[in-house]
């Protein structure tokens, strides 16, 4: 059944950080026929809604994020243009006309633009068209979005993710001189995601008594996690013992129930062919040998980034001395781009994407690229950015592509806690059925692409 767009609504909304980002209303309708008692057809109108995150650390492959530059406005943040866009270009192009999956819905948009990087419209007014539309089309099939998603996709949609909670705070995300912008926790040892989430939040309240002590600050970053200033030596190997210190006063096991997991952000900290990294300058090969090292030290399950996105030399360093030890994601590496996935696919580079819908545009092309880490046995990470809201897509995408893993944020501000409880939901949603990722969906000797 065919869902015709009556009417498109954008307008300019703040995001997490209280910067601008764009809203968008979609209402479309279908035709069941003619009803028995009357000669006119019967209309049954539905409406999704979205908005659309914003990063902070950003690879230079992202599609464009269109903003006004209007210092008077927003320090320049402003996303009138953006809001403009979807209401004098894509919505007179798409209202009035129906489509029978979001994928025919995208072509339009993609076609609309007409470039690479959405230079033209922005990715920032076509994506929340594609994800508003994808949920009206999923209230027009009396399903939740997850299962419409799933069917696209070629998957079950009953698999809970592993949360990669963000809990301690560095790099773009705090102002505190840690240069790796997020120590994760992983718990990956219980039957359920409701299990899982409660102990990422345990270990998280007993992180602030073990930083209170130490007389650190605990006043939270972009994405809810803790941002204190370590002093004296190996300041990023404190952050990891205080968290250690935190799973075991909350009564896990590091290394069994709950792993660590880092997001380096590694561009951010590359400068001058070399790394800026705890007062030295490091090559690529010193930075490999680091983590090597903490590898064997911790229990790390997942290293993002640790390469800056240029540095593909150092990244098959890493790739080869760490690929069948932990999970090497790529995000500025990738950028949810098949073609930067298909160049680390043929380069034998990192082991896992991270998604962000916004990296790349649309619905439809975000699963492109899944399927195609998919087929090439790459991990998938469902992913949130710094700049969020209380839209809690990423939960269903996670759910409806079975990845096995997402990534949004810690135990505190309700943007990143709407994505938990929306998980939480799809769970008792699914009932019986509801499958809980765990370590499957961390099987480094099946990730390895050494």
């Amino acid at each position: 059944m065919k869902l015709t767009i009556n009417k498109v609504l954008a307008r300019e909304v703040l995001d997490s950080r209280g910067f601008p980002t764009v809203e968008v209303e979609v209402f479309a309708s279908t035709s069941s026929g003619k009803t028995p008692d009357s000669s006119a057809d019967s209309i049954h109108e539905f409406r999704g809604q979205a908005i659309v995150p914003s990063g902070a650390s950003t690879g230079e492959g992202e599609a464009l994020e269109l903003r006004d530059q209007d210092k008077a406005r927003y320090l320049g943040k402003g996303v009138l243009k953006a809001v403009e866009n979807v209401r004098t270009k894509i919505a007179p192009s798409i209202v009035g006309r129906s489509f029978n999956s979001f994928a025919a819905l995208d072509e339009v948009l993609l076609d609309l633009d007409g470039t690479e990087n959405k230079t033209e419209l922005g990715a920032n007014a076509i994506l929340p068209v594609s994800m508003a539309f994808a949920r009206a089309l999923a209230n027009s099939q009396a399903k939740p979005l997850y299962q419409l998603i799933a069917e696209t996709f070629g998957s079950q949609g009953q698999t809970l993710p592993v949360p990669l909670m963000n809990i301690l705070n560095g790099g773009k995300h705090a102002d505190n001189g840690l240069a790796i912008q997020e120590f994760m926790i992983v718990p990956v040892g219980f039957k359920k995601f409701s299990e899982s989430l409660r102990a990422g939040a345990e270990v998280f309240h007993h992180l602030k008594k073990v930083l209170n002590e130490r007389g650190l600050a605990t006043g939270v970053g972009d994405e809810g996690g803790f941002a204190p200033h370590f002093s004296g030596e190996k300041p990023h190997e404190q952050a990891m013992q205080s968290i250690l210190t935190a799973i075991k006063l909350a009564g896990y096991q590091a290394g069994r129930d709950i792993y660590l997991a880092l997001d380096c952000a590694a561009s951010e900290f590359y400068q001058g062919e070399a790394y800026q990294f705890e007062g030295k300058r490091l090559n690529s090969s010193e930075m490999v040998q680091l983590y090597s090292q903490w590898v064997e030290t911790y229990p790390i399950i997942s290293i993002e980034d640790g390469l800056a996105e240029h540095d593909w030399k150092g990244w098959a360093q890493a790739t080869t001395a760490l690929g069948g030890k932990c999970q090497l994601v790529g995000d500025d590496l990738f950028v949810t781009n098949p073609k930067f996935l298909k160049k680390g696919i043929e380069q034998k580079t990192a082991n896992s994407i991270l998604i962000k819908l916004n990296q790349i545009g649309t619905l439809s092309e975000t699963l492109s690229t899944m399927k195609l880490a998919k087929q090439n046995n790459y991990a998938s990470i469902a992913s949130h950015r710094s700049g969020e809201s209380e839209d809690t897509f990423i939960a269903e995408l996670a759910v409806g592509t079975d990845c096995g893993q997402i990534k949004t944020g810690s135990a505190s501000r309700t943007d990143r806690i709407a994505k938990y409880n929306q998980l939480i939901r799809i769970q008792e949603a699914l009932g019986e059925n509801a499958r809980f990722a765990g370590m499957a969906a961390f099987k480094r000797e099946q990730r390895s692409v050494v």
